[in-house]
């Protein structure tokens, strides 16, 4: 196996036009984003549950702590326990219609999968 040789550059031209900007979005700009451009999904589950119920939303784009300030504010509104990890928010019980209205309100786009 023969080896590569280490591409060297003599001037800034030779980095194909690295442009330095000032213009940066803020985090706001940048969750506001994220919440127009992600669908995320609202499905039933019972699996490894124990039989019982629950909402799975599933298709974040946002940080682990992001997830869950969001999943306390659904669980505070509904009146109910839930949890938030792997990128996803556990919600108990079929809630799944109030918390589509309750996400739509704070402006992300939902679709209901399954049944």
């Amino acid at each position: 196996m023969k080896k590569q040789k280490k591409k060297t550059f003599s001037s800034f031209e030779d980095l194909g036009g690295l442009v330095y900007s000032t213009d940066r979005e803020t985090n706001e700009q940048i969750r506001e984003s994220n919440r127009r451009n992600t669908v995320i999904e609202a499905r039933f589950s019972k699996k490894g549950r124990g039989g019982k119920t629950a909402t799975v939303l599933k298709g974040f784009r946002a940080g682990d702590e992001e997830l869950k300030t969001l999943a306390k504010k659904i669980k505070s509104a509904l009146g109910v326990g839930g949890s938030a990890k792997n990128g996803e928010i556990i919600i108990q019980g079929n809630n799944r219609d109030k918390i589509i209205d309750f996400l739509e309100k704070e402006g992300y786009k939902v679709k209901k999968v399954g049944g």
